[in-house]
C-alpha cells in the first residue's frame, strides 16, 4: 500500500467530499464583482462626505448651510444610484453562495445585512435631515442648526462604517472563493495527462 492510500480528500465545496470544488460560474463572478464595485464606490462617497462634513465642524450657520445645500444638490441622488445596485448585487451573491453552499455564505449575508442596516439609517434619519435642510435659508438658518448636523453627521458615520465594514467581507468572499478556485485547478491533472 502506498502513502497515498492514507491521504485524506481534501473537504471541498462540493456536496460530495473528494470531489473538486465545482466551477464558478460566469453569472457568480460578474454578481460577486458588481457587489464589491458598487459597495467599494458607495462607502467611498459616504467617506468622502464624511471627511468634508468634519472640516465644517467649525463653520458658521450660514456657510455651513451654503455647503449643505451644494452637497443635497447631487449626492443623495449619487448614493441611491450606488446603494441600490450594492445591495440587489449582493443579495443575489448571497442568495447563490447558500444555495451552493459556499464557504463565505455568511460573510456575504452579513455584509448584506450591513448594507440593509446603512439603506434603513439613510432613510430613518439622513434622508428627512436632508428634506428638512433643501428648506433652510442662508440668511436665517434655523436656530437649532447645530444639533441638526450634529444628528445627521452621527448617523452618517454609522452608515458610513456599516457601507465600509460590507466592503471588506464582499471582497474577503470574493478573494477567497478566487483563490479557492485556483488552488483546485491547479490540483487538478491537465487533459491528456496520468495523476
Amino acid at each position: 500500500m502506498t502513502t497515498s492510500s492514507f491521504t485524506r480528500p481534501t473537504r471541498t465545496e462540493s456536496t460530495n467530499v473528494g470531489r473538486s470544488p465545482r466551477p464558478i460560474p460566469r453569472l457568480f463572478e460578474a454578481t460577486a464583482t458588481a457587489a464589491v464595485v458598487f459597495t467599494g464606490l458607495f462607502a467611498g462617497m459616504l467617506l468622502a462626505v464624511a471627511v468634508l462634513e468634519s472640516s465644517m465642524r467649525g463653520l458658521a450657520a450660514p456657510v455651513y448651510t451654503q455647503v449643505r445645500l451644494i452637497e443635497l444638490d447631487r449626492l443623495g441622488g449619487l448614493a441611491t444610484i450606488l446603494l441600490m445596485p450594492a445591495i440587489i448585487a449582493t443579495a443575489a451573491l448571497a442568495w447563490f453562495a447558500f444555495r451552493r453552499r459556499f464557504v463565505g455564505r455568511w460573510l456575504t449575508l452579513t455584509a448584506l445585512l450591513l448594507l440593509l442596516t446603512a439603506f434603513a439609517i439613510s432613510v430613518t434619519i439622513n434622508v428627512p435631515i436632508n428634506t428638512a435642510q433643501q428648506g433652510w435659508s442662508l440668511a436665517a438658518p434655523p436656530s437649532n442648526w447645530s444639533g441638526v448636523r450634529d444628528r445627521w453627521q452621527l448617523a452618517h458615520i454609522a452608515r458610513t462604517s456599516t457601507a465600509a465594514l460590507a466592503c471588506v467581507l464582499l471582497a474577503a468572499v470574493t478573494a477567497s472563493r478566487r483563490s479557492r478556485q485556483g488552488n483546485a485547478t491547479q490540483g487538478q491533472p491537465r487533459k491528456g495527462t496520468t495523476p
